[in-house]
Order: C-alpha cells, then sequence, then structure tokens
C-alpha cells in the first residue's frame, strides 16, 4: 500500500492553463460594458426628446439586443454571435462561395487545379538551410505577408517508455515553446498528427527488395502472404511542424530573402526538436509538402503516389495542381473530390490538472474513420507584451471575485488561477496562446454518422469540449493542414476586439 502511495504521489501532472478575460460588468467585456453604459445614456436621451413611450421602445430593443449578448451556450458562443454567422453563410451561399471548381472544366481561366479558399493566395519556393538540405518555403502574399516552413517528424511514442522520460520529454516541449517567443518574426507554430490508412506498398517494396532467391519456398510464402495481409486494418501516423514567420511591416524581403534568413536558423530549430521526442526531424522539401495536400484533398491519390514511388518513378506534383476538384463546403460538412471531412474547434481545455497521457485517445488511430488530422495552434507571445498581459488579467479576475458581495467559487479559481500565471510569468515562464482543430475524414458517405459520433467520445476521453466549425468547414479545413495560415490574422473583426467584448 505504502508503495502505491508513492507511485500515485509521483504521478506529474499539468494544467493552469486559463483564457485571459477583460473587466466587466454583467459578464460583458470592456466593450460590452461601455456599450451597455452607452446604451442607457441613449434611452435617457430618448425619453427627454421622445417621451415615455420612444424611450420604452428604445429601451426594449436594446435589451433584446444586450440579452443575445448576455446569453451564451456551453462553447462560450453568444446567441447575437451566432446570427451573425448564420446570416453571413447564408450570403455565402447565396454568391456561390462555397462551390468550387478547378481545372479544366472550372471556372479559372488558367485551368489549373489551384487551392481554394483562405489558402488560395500561397505560394511555395524551395530553398535550401545552412546543412544543404532542401526546404519549402510557403510565403502568403496577401494581407499578412507571412512564411511558413514545414519540419517533418518521427516520434518516438510513449509506449514502453518509463515515467520520468515522459516527463522531461513534456518539459523539453514545453521550453522549446517557451523559447519560440524569442525567435525573431515569429507568429505562429503549428502541431499536426495525422493517421490514415497505410496502403502496404512499402512494406511490399521493402521486403520484396530483401527476399533471397535461394530462400526456402515456405518461407517465401509466409512472407509474401504477410505483406498481401499486414496492410488491412494498420494505420501510420505522421507528424508535421510548421513555423511561420513574418518579415516585418518595414522590411519588404522576398522568399529568396527570407529562405537564406531562416536556412541559417532552421537547423538550430530542428535539432532541438529531438530532446522534446519528436525524434528525427527534416525539413519537407517541396515535392514532400506537395503531396502532403494533396493527399489531404484527394485521399484516393494516396495509393497512385505511393505506387508510383515504389516502382521508382516518383509522382511529380506542382504546387498549382495540389488543390481538389471539386470543393464544396457545408455547414457542418465540407465535400472535396474522394472524400467527406468534418472539422471541430476547441472551445475549452480539460479543467483542472491532467497527465501527460491525456490525448492518447485522440491522437491514436480509430476504426471509424479513415483519416484523423489533429491540429494544434500555437501562438507564441512576446515576452515584452507577457508581463503587462498576465497584470491586466490578474486585474480583471480580481475585479469580479470582488466586485460581488458573494463572489461564485468559479470567479475565486480564476483569480487564484490568474495569481499563479502572474507568478510562473514574474520566474521566467513564458506564454503560449493555444488551441486545436480537429478533422475526421471518411471516404464512405454512409461513415460520416461513425465518424462524428467517434470524435465525440474521444474528446470526452480527452476531457475536451469541442465545437463543429459552423459556417466555415473549408476554412477550418485548410487551416488544420501545415501550411502556416494563422486564422487569427485573417478575422474581419481584429482578435483583440473580439477579446474584449
Amino acid at each position: 500500500m505504502a508503495a502505491n502511495a508513492d507511485l500515485a504521489r509521483s504521478v506529474r501532472t499539468y494544467g493552469n492553463w486559463r483564457r485571459p478575460t477583460s473587466a466587466g460588468i454583467m459578464g460583458l467585456g470592456t466593450i460590452g460594458t461601455a456599450f451597455l453604459l452607452g446604451s442607457l445614456i441613449i434611452i435617457v436621451f430618448v425619453v427627454m426628446i421622445g417621451g415615455m413611450l420612444r424611450g420604452a421602445i428604445a429601451a426594449a430593443i436594446l435589451s433584446v439586443v444586450l440579452l443575445g449578448v448576455l446569453t451564451k451556450d456551453k462553447h462560450g458562443k453568444s446567441t447575437m454571435s451566432k446570427i451573425g454567422v448564420r446570416m453571413l453563410w447564408w450570403k455565402a451561399r447565396m454568391l456561390g462561395a462555397h462551390l468550387y471548381r478547378s481545372g479544366p472544366l472550372g471556372r479559372s481561366p488558367w485551368g489549373r487545379y489551384q487551392l481554394p479558399g483562405i489558402a488560395a493566395p500561397i505560394r511555395l519556393s524551395e530553398q535550401q538551410d545552412s546543412y544543404g538540405r532542401p526546404f519549402a518555403l510557403l510565403h502568403m502574399p496577401v494581407g499578412t505577408h507571412h512564411y511558413t516552413v514545414v519540419i517533418a517528424t518521427e516520434p518516438d511514442g510513449a509506449a514502453l517508455v518509463d515515467m520520468e522520460q515522459v516527463d522531461s520529454w513534456v518539459a523539453e516541449w514545453g521550453h522549446w515553446l517557451a523559447n519560440l517567443g524569442d525567435e525573431p518574426g515569429m507568429v505562429a507554430a503549428s502541431v499536426t498528427l495525422e493517421t490514415a490508412p497505410d496502403t502496404g506498398t512499402r512494406l511490399k517494396r521493402e521486403v520484396l527488395g530483401q527476399i533471397d532467391e535461394e530462400a526456402p519456398e515456405f518461407a517465401r510464402q509466409v512472407l509474401l502472404e504477410t505483406v498481401e495481409a499486414y496492410p488491412h486494418g494498420s494505420s501510420t501516423v505522421r507528424a508535421y511542424i510548421a513555423l511561420t514567420f513574418t518579415a516585418g511591416r518595414d522590411k519588404k524581403s522576398n522568399p529568396e530573402e527570407m529562405g537564406r534568413e531562416l536556412a541559417s536558423r532552421l537547423p538550430g530549430l530542428t535539432q532541438s526538436l529531438s530532446a522534446t521526442g519528436a525524434g528525427a526531424a527534416r525539413p519537407l522539401d517541396a515535392q514532400e509538402l506537395c503531396e502532403v495536400i494533396r493527399i489531404a484533398y484527394d485521399p484516393a491519390s494516396a495509393v497512385l503516389i505511393e505506387e508510383a514511388r515504389a516502382a521508382g518513378d516518383p509522382f511529380e506534383i506542382a504546387w498549382p495542381d495540389v488543390g481538389p476538384t471539386a470543393h464544396q463546403a457545408g455547414w457542418d460538412k465540407l465535400r472535396h473530390d474522394s472524400a467527406l471531412s468534418v472539422s471541430w474547434t476547441m472551445t475549452s481545455a480539460p479543467r483542472g490538472n491532467v497527465q501527460s497521457s491525456i490525448l492518447t485517445r485522440l491522437l491514436a488511430p480509430h476504426g471509424d474513420i479513415a483519416r484523423k488530422r489533429v491540429t494544434l495552434l500555437y501562438r507564441p507571445l512576446d515576452p515584452a507584451r507577457t508581463a503587462a498581459i498576465v497584470e491586466s488579467d490578474l486585474r480583471s479576475a480580481q475585479f469580479r471575485a470582488t466586485s460581488n458581495a458573494k463572489p461564485t467559487a468559479r470567479d475565486l479559481m480564476e483569480a487564484r488561477s490568474a495569481q499563479a500565471t502572474a507568478a510562473e510569468e514574474a520566474a521566467g515562464a513564458g506564454l503560449v496562446n493555444f488551441g486545436m482543430i480537429v478533422t475526421a475524414t471518411v471516404d464512405d458517405l454512409d461513415k460520416e454518422i461513425d465518424a462524428r459520433a467517434a470524435i465525440m467520445n474521444l474528446a470526452a476521453a480527452s476531457r475536451l469540449r469541442l465545437r463543429p466549425a459552423y459556417g466555415s468547414q473549408d476554412s477550418t479545413f485548410a487551416a488544420s493542414l501545415p501550411l502556416g495560415i494563422v486564422l487569427p490574422m485573417h478575422l474581419r473583426i481584429p482578435v483583440e476586439i473580439r477579446e474584449q467584448m
């Protein structure tokens, strides 16, 4: 019993992540509180000028608006925001913006298979780092002017690994994320883990190339039967890390200049990943990245690409041809070429303390989902701004805890959590905004319901709260790919204003 108690005490847990909020009245943010006070002033002027009847009408209208802002669901979405999303979706449908056709029969005059939607402006070039390794460099020339490099990793996995080693990996991963805030021009990072069915082509090529011609017939038959039977039901797991940089507002650089700047920094970024359990890390070249994006939009092409590679005739794909032939976004799903995908976004991280294996079931392959992609989105904060952010969040949490005569238990808990975050930041810890996108892809339309149920069960096991990306399935699908798309930078309403509301 004593040994079990010591083991329970030695298990390391993680937590204390919180969503920064602003002080306000009745759960409103700073802008919402200003709107409330302004509404009261407007009502007073209406009563003074137009009388009590018109004042009552104005009060009723403003009350309905405030009620729509204050009424929120379990995901924190207000009624007013959901109405706005629905109206924008209806507008997109009327304009036909949810439909995309490419190729010779498409509407584009150049007849290529360009990426649709938010990923359409991205351009691809290939550079070389200081080790002579080619790496793909993505450039978003519209709006953000971001540059992205993609790193392929081979995670070791936690099977038969001591907990001390796992804890060390988690600590090193935290240090690696914190150090991203010190990288010049670093905007965001994403980690994409994709599980997909194994085509068996690589195994077949490896086995057939190693068979001895003088081997016994029985041994040869066993190997051939293994090659034919093993791929059925097996899966492959791939991991990609996309690092997004900006050249700055004052520096107008082209891809060649940015490639030379990142060439000297990329080896250090890949080498530091080895201590995090990511395994061997190397930058993806342009052709490999084209294959990854092409397979994501058309999973049926994975078999053709693997067979061409096994035959020694690599499948050459140009960047203008990696997009889908047909692409139709629905309210809660996305139809693209040979598959159908549904994407969810995380609205709430696990409450309380969790262990390092909290996402194991969500990341593992699932029999009801042909392809599953889990993307963790990170936005490192500048160390020069972290102190001001945590102090502002601490003041807001203390204001909510002390503004009521009987504060709720949740307000008191948030005040303690904000205090702990401020203490950790003062001790030198970094801050990172993070989110998650989960995408399930099925090649059989009849399996859509099973895939949805599977994701909900996996999210519950991981203590996550996921919400379907209603009205923006196409943009969320593109953001889940290793393309370096930073969604907050593409919003019509800036994220800073959204947080204040």
